[in-house]
């Protein structure tokens, strides 16, 4: 399911720790998107453009559109490139984009930008984006809208978090064991029961996804031959078993529905 996370479209909220960081599976995500042909937009603004585009070949890149908001977030210099109404603004120019194929769209991160906006403005912008069905003001309809929005959770309160979640068609909480990472992923849609599962995997230093299986059972710890077994009878107050006498009496007893010549 973690390889066909951005077929289902939507809202995909990525929710890593300090443990698990989430941004090499981000960038998975968007290199696979990339491959597929989508219309791949960035809006970085924790990281520097060399840094995001770091791992990736010259064929990957040249398929990004990079929104630059980690140099001047706030476009002090006046460029005449950067867009207005900062991230959001450029949020509002994809949604107004007249090309009709599928698009993806990916925030890194949704934590930088829940520390510098309300919390409402955002989720309202996030809403507008990833349920559009048609451009405002356009009669040509949009292709999948695919949002990719990577959440440090242990930097935010519940009520955000809950927010967001709230928004998401899909959300993937990364975690781990013994050194391989797992997603737990959540997936939401409407007239259907939520689905989950876990999807261990690992990324290779291409940023290619590599789907494995979780661990064996052999590397679970195994009891102490040392400690001697429990008996889980040892402390009650009933006996489990009947003697010979109480055996017969059981055996000789006539139940009331029972049908015998003695009755």
């Amino acid at each position: 399911m973690l390889d066909s996370l951005l077929s289902l479209g939507g809202l995909v909220l990525l929710r890593d720790s300090v443990e698990w960081e989430g941004r090499s599976l981000l960038k998975a995500l968007v290199k696979k998107s990339a491959l597929c042909g989508e219309q791949v937009h960035i809006l970085g603004c924790e990281v520097s453009e060399e840094e995001f585009r770091e791992g990736f070949d010259s064929d990957i890149n040249n398929r990004l559109v990079y929104h630059d908001f980690f140099r001047d977030p706030l476009n002090w210099s006046k460029t005449e490139e950067a867009l207005p109404g900062g991230p959001l603004g450029a949020l509002r120019a994809i949604c107004k984009r007249t090309d009709p194929g599928p698009v993806t769209i990916a925030l890194d991160s949704l934590s930088w930008l829940l520390l510098h906006l309300p919390c409402t403005t955002l989720c309202q912008a996030l809403h507008a984006v990833s349920h559009q069905d048609s451009c405002p003001g356009d009669s040509s309809p949009v292709g999948k809208v695919s949002v990719l929005g990577l959440l440090h959770e242990e930097l935010h309160g519940p009520g955000p978090v809950g927010a967001l979640s709230s928004l998401a068609q899909t959300e993937v909480t990364l975690g781990g064991t013994k050194g391989q990472a797992s997603a737990h992923i959540l997936c939401r849609r409407p007239r259907q029961r939520p689905t989950d599962q876990t999807q261990w995997f690992s990324i290779l230093p291409d940023f290619s996804l590599d789907l494995q299986e979780g661990p064996s059972v052999e590397s679970q710890p195994c009891s102490d031959p040392h400690i001697p077994p429990v008996d889980p009878t040892t402390h009650l107050t009933f006996n489990l078993h009947l003697s010979k006498k109480e055996r017969e009496a059981r055996d000789s007893l006539i139940l009331p529905f029972q049908f015998s010549s003695e009755k």
